[in-house]
């Protein structure tokens, strides 16, 4: 038995918002987790440290399965953005302190690799066409294998997924929200021919990806889907909102580009229909949101069976932390497909420093045991909290929409 003696709740913002949860065991081992929820980070903490951690201390940290069962069951109030991204805090702590325990990286206790490496893919993006087909460009001289493709639309101050940096874009970008205005008609003109574009500059063997960020109906990304077909888009990511989960049948209806859903999904339960009926070709659920490693090996699992794979969210909202647990999880499940992988500033690189590292686009989480993740506590008392929102969308009537 090793027990949990401690574990605390480290919130810091070395450009943007990070809460990270760290726990010490009796025999002086730490381990890390992530419980970053962007926009509500402070819910999580408090949720943390308030309702968690009370309920951690003298319990067997080895024992991650059954607090894992503790703290989803013994909640009363299941799943929800806050509570598994808490419990997910605590389970890539645990599978750290495992790690390190068993002086092994943690895709060894995972049943080892089942690949080389993890392809990973970056983030394209200009105000026009031009610009993002520029950056593309770049990112396939550094190596990467797929691009995901962003551009602005005419007439629309701002859109998602354009960014003035073109490595770190971090849309959480004011005290209270932005307001973006929308047009769906402008924005269906845009995408074909930027598609295009960047099928004729970058040729036929890098993978191609756009995400749509829930702004369409399920016709209107039918049409889509139908029209990019002619470039074989590795996927469209997050075509409609999935809380109506049939709306993926009409999308399958009408094209045959691969559909890509699930980084807002925080359990098994979420993607259920879409799975098991084969109405997604990738689930994004990502670890610190959908559970933890203990979870997001659940769905993995499941979507298996039906020929979905993963394809794991990867922003900057999550920190190294989830990166990390996310390569190791990508490199020990049979059912990979691809993970998302958006730079993280060198701020917070120096907060959060790691062994993982990108070679021939492709990411490897290194030999270090556990997570391969370390936290400096100096530095990061160094970036004390701001309040940071993300923006919301009206069309341009001025009707609320999803952003």
């Amino acid at each position: 038995m090793s027990k949990i003696r401690s574990a605390r709740v480290i919130v810091t913002c070395p450009g943007r918002n990070f809460v990270t949860l760290k726990i010490e065991t009796e025999d002086g081992v730490t381990g890390l987790g992530d419980a970053t929820l962007n926009g509500r980070e402070l819910a999580v903490a408090s949720y943390l440290t308030d309702h968690v951690i009370p309920c951690l201390i003298g319990r067997d940290a080895h024992r991650i399965e059954d607090i894992w069962q503790y703290l989803y069951r013994g909640a009363y109030w299941r799943r929800g953005p806050v509570t598994m991204s808490a419990i997910a805090a605590v389970d890539m702590a645990l599978w750290d302190i495992k790690g390190k325990v068993a002086g092994l990286p943690l895709y060894q206790l995972l049943g080892g690799a089942s690949r080389d490496a993890v392809m990973v893919y970056g983030h394209a993006n200009g105000e026009s066409i031009d610009d993002t087909i520029a950056a593309a460009l770049e990112y396939k001289q550094q190596g990467y294998k797929a691009i995901r493709l962003q551009s602005g639309v005419p007439g629309l101050s701002s859109t998602y997924g354009v960014s003035k940096d073109k490595l770190f874009y971090e849309p959480a970008d004011s005290d209270l929200p932005t307001e973006n205005l929308w047009s769906t008609e402008r924005y269906m003109r845009v995408v074909p021919d930027l598609f295009a574009a960047a099928r004729e500059a970058l040729g036929p063997d890098v993978h191609l990806l756009h995400d749509v960020h829930h702004r369409l109906t399920p016709i209107e990304a039918g049409r889509l889907g139908k029209d990019l077909e002619p470039y074989r888009p590795f996927w469209m990511e997050d075509a409609v909102v999935a809380d109506n989960q049939d709306s993926f049948r009409l999308i399958r209806q009408h094209t045959t580009t691969r559909l890509a859903v699930g980084e807002i999904f925080n359990s098994v339960w979420d993607a259920k229909q879409l799975i098991q009926e084969q109405l997604i070709d990738y689930i994004r659920a990502t670890v610190v949101h959908a559970g933890g490693i203990t979870h997001l090996r659940r769905i993995a699992s499941f979507a298996d069976m039906y020929n979905v794979r993963t394809g794991c969210h990867g922003a900057t909202d999550l920190s190294p932390v989830t990166m990390a647990a996310a390569l190791h999880f990508d490199l020990s499940v049979p059912n990979f497909g691809i993970q998302e992988y958006m730079r993280h500033t060198d701020e917070t690189d120096a907060v959060f420093p790691h062994a993982y590292s990108f070679k021939d686009g492709s990411l490897h989480p290194g030999e270090a045991p556990g997570l391969g993740v370390d936290i400096d506590e100096e530095r990061a008392a160094r970036h004390p909290y701001s309040r940071a929102y993300l923006p919301v969308n009206r069309l341009e009537d001025g009707s609320m929409f999803n952003w």
